[in-house]
């Protein structure tokens, strides 16, 4: 029925799309619907109903309270609002310091914000606390190789994350990326084929 939803809201039958998200009878997906919910009000320009939507949604689980907050996040970077949704999860950040999952997205809608420094801060404080954090390996590492800045490290970095999930095609991406940035293109070009 979610996916009937979105099928149904692309075709324009909005009124279709609520009604199966309305049939969703499972009390584990009441999050998940209200989620959906908000994003349909938000792309008919509702932003703030779609956050209240979120917000309002039952936590049944001791960990909903954070994916509600890291879902009002994504509702916020869908709808172009890097900023309001680097402070939300600021805000959400300084209850729980050390928490993996929120250290990460903080980091990553730091940059999309244009706090660089901050996203690197970031990412550093969850490499301190998960030296096993291949995520955020990679994804220090391709944003410096992405800048053109410190190549040597972000090679480094990114090698670090491949050394820990050496199958995942986004951190092969990210290698070749930093070879192809260090002109090697025939190592990049072997790495991505």
């Amino acid at each position: 029925r979610m996916m009937l939803s979105r099928v149904a809201e692309r075709r324009g039958d909005l009124a279709r799309a609520e009604k199966l998200l309305e049939e969703v009878e499972s009390p584990d997906q009441a999050l998940a619907v209200q989620v959906r919910r908000a994003d349909m009000m938000a792309r008919q320009g509702k932003l703030d109903a779609a956050r209240q939507a979120i917000r309002s949604a039952p936590e049944r689980g001791p960990d909903d309270a954070r994916l509600k907050v890291q879902a009002e996040a994504q509702l916020l970077r869908d709808h172009k609002q890097p900023e309001a949704a680097y402070h939300l999860l600021t805000d959400e950040l300084k209850k729980d310091p050390d928490d993996e999952g929120l250290l990460y997205d903080t980091a990553m809608a730091a940059e999309r914000a244009g706090d660089v420094a901050e996203m690197e801060r970031l990412l550093r404080q969850l490499i301190e606390i998960n030296p096993e954090a291949a995520n955020a390996y990679n994804a220090l590492g391709y944003s410096l190789a992405d800048r053109g800045q410190r190549l040597p490290e972000a090679k480094q970095l990114i090698e670090k994350a491949v050394q820990l999930v050496p199958d995942d095609g986004y951190i092969q991406d990210s290698l070749g990326w930093v070879e192809f940035k260090m002109g090697n293109v025939q190592q990049a070009r072997r790495i991505l084929e």
